[in-house]
């Protein structure tokens, strides 16, 4: 009970409008205490106060609440507007005015968005007020209707927000069981990849064949875990790292990864202009990774009758990569998630890898200083193209 009282008086603290809505009471009703109550089948507690009248309380407050006019608002939910207590006819013998010493009372209650009946926006005087003007209660009834919607909307942002951080917290824990997972994975296939290269020397040429296939799906896998330490970094240790060096002969490096490429998709020509003269400050074993992602994507998902093109310039103070192959336009909807993890090719019935290919080029990207962009038309084909400063 202590909790939900609490609670209830820190949400009605979170109103901004609150302190204001009490001022404007207190001046058009010409009263010196203002309030608002939570009032309960067993409790009237003051939520916000403002007391130019010395009545002595103050939010988280109690009064009795059979002593209060408030319980009878409760029960019949109407507003009660007293300008005089001496001259009323219902409320001159009522023992509650005596007990507080107050002359003037107004009163209007406030409900929830559900109909529930909250409490109430009061107010009191030990002067006699003028509160015969009708507009005085429907201000009152148009600010407890305000104070009760920017509850509402309080209890609702809060219960969103609580639910976008246990997704958050869920999502973390998922993506550090990746990390952890990728992490461990490493050694039993280190073994597994070893003992592939020892076991071509014992058997006869009859194993030469699986063993290639077996040091290939080795070869497979340890990319895949690669990946997933990658985005594990990306998404958990604020990017992925790099080593920044002044770089010379990057050329030849990309190169290497187009024989790559090419020795690992013999049905693809790839087609190569790579001109890297001088110098380059970047991290060369992320920038082939970069490089790589975008030649085995696209000659995953181009037209497989017609080459990708692949080019590389250092010019302008920027390093220029750029990988195009014809097919399809990429939809307007996917090319939109192509740099998010796990956007698989599925457009075209096949599911590649787990996604991670082009998020990860982004990603490398970006530590760069850099930028990865992507244009696609069914004239043109498709072009991904990364910029990046020479020299940081």
């Amino acid at each position: 009970m202590e909790r939900a009282k609490g609670a209830e008086v820190a949400l009605i603290g979170r109103i901004p409008a609150v302190e204001k809505i009490l001022a404007t009471v207190s001046h058009i009703t010409g009263m010196g205490f203002a309030a608002v109550a939570r009032v309960t089948d067993s409790r009237w507690t003051a939520c916000a106060v403002r007391d130019g009248i010395d009545f002595g309380i103050e939010p988280g407050g109690e009064l009795a609440l059979e002593t209060t006019i408030c319980n009878e608002i409760r029960q019949h939910r109407q507003p009660v507007v007293i300008g005089h207590v001496g001259s009323h006819p219902e409320f001159r013998e009522h023992p509650t005015p005596k007990l507080y010493g107050f002359e003037s009372y107004i009163s209007v209650p406030i409900f929830r968005r559900d109909g529930a009946f909250f409490g109430t926006l009061c107010a009191i005087d030990p002067r006699p007020a003028r509160l015969d003007d009708p507009g005085i209660v429907q201000a009152l009834e148009l600010f407890a209707e305000l104070i009760a919607t920017h509850m509402d909307s309080l209890e609702q942002h809060e219960l969103t927000s609580d639910a976008l951080r246990s997704e958050q917290d869920t999502a973390r824990v998922r993506e550090e069981f990746i990390a952890v997972l990728g992490h461990d994975l490493r050694n039993p296939l280190q073994v597994l990849s070893t003992n592939t290269w020892l076991l071509r020397g014992e058997l006869d040429d009859t194993w030469e064949q699986p063993l290639d296939d077996m040091r290939n799906a080795c070869a497979r896998m340890s990319e895949l875990i690669d990946n997933i330490l990658d985005f594990a970094h990306g998404r958990l240790g604020g990017g992925i790292p790099v080593t920044l060096r002044e770089t010379e002969g990057l050329g030849g490096i990309l190169e290497h990864v187009v024989s790559e490429v090419r020795a690992a998709h013999p049905g693809r020509p790839v087609e190569a202009d790579l001109v890297i003269g001088g110098t380059v400050r970047c991290d060369p074993d992320r920038i082939a990774q970069l490089f790589a992602n975008l030649l085995i994507n696209a000659a995953t998902h181009g037209d497989p009758r017609a080459p990708v093109r692949a080019a590389a310039r250092a010019t302008g103070g920027e390093l220029v990569l750029s990988v195009a192959n014809a097919g399809r336009a990429i939809p307007e909807e996917r090319r939109r998630r192509l740099f998010e993890p796990f956007s698989r090719g599925e457009e075209d019935g096949r599911v590649d890898g787990l996604g991670l290919g082009l998020y990860i080029a982004a990603q490398i990207a970006r530590a760069h200083r850099g930028a990865l962009e992507v244009e696609s038309s069914d004239q043109r084909g498709t072009r991904f193209r990364f910029r990046m400063p020479l020299h940081g």
